[in-house]
């Protein structure tokens, strides 16, 4: 009689390489905004944006036009100093209009934990309310 194999899941490691998906999930909720500008050098399609003032003013705009926005990230794996993640969120603009982002992301650090380069494949398409998937 053959054994049955079970394919065994991966344990969540108790690794602080999980802090950065909980840091964004809860800086786009507003619960620590702050942290995130102080963390992190952003690029935006073409443009890189250096230093503190240039990420919050690029993250002021844009949480002003994404509306009621809700995040979820995924840990797809990590090594060393290096990230990847798969992400969604939803939001929707002045009009009503809602929409889901959504792609795949990473993430590279510095030895400080400050995030060294950053590169993102981000999709948007239309939805309706009725089509949402993240919990409000």
């Amino acid at each position: 009689m053959a054994q049955k194999i079970v394919p065994r899941s991966p344990k969540k490691p108790r690794s602080p390489k999980f802090r950065p998906l909980r840091i964004f999930e809860h800086a786009r909720r507003g619960k620590s905004r702050s942290r995130l500008h102080a963390r992190f050098r952003l690029a935006k399609s073409c443009r890189i944006l250096n230093g503190r003032a240039e990420i919050k003013a690029f993250l002021r705009r844009k949480w002003d036009r994404e509306l009621d926005y809700r995040l979820k990230k995924t840990l797809w794996t990590f090594n060393g100093n290096r990230i990847a993640v798969t992400f969604e969120y939803e939001w929707h603009d002045d009009s009503g209009q809602w929409f889901r982002s959504y792609g795949n992301e990473l993430w590279e650090f510095d030895s400080d934990g400050l995030m060294r380069r950053r590169i993102a494949s981000i999709n948007d398409a239309p939805i309706s309310a009725a089509d949402r998937r993240i919990a409000v």
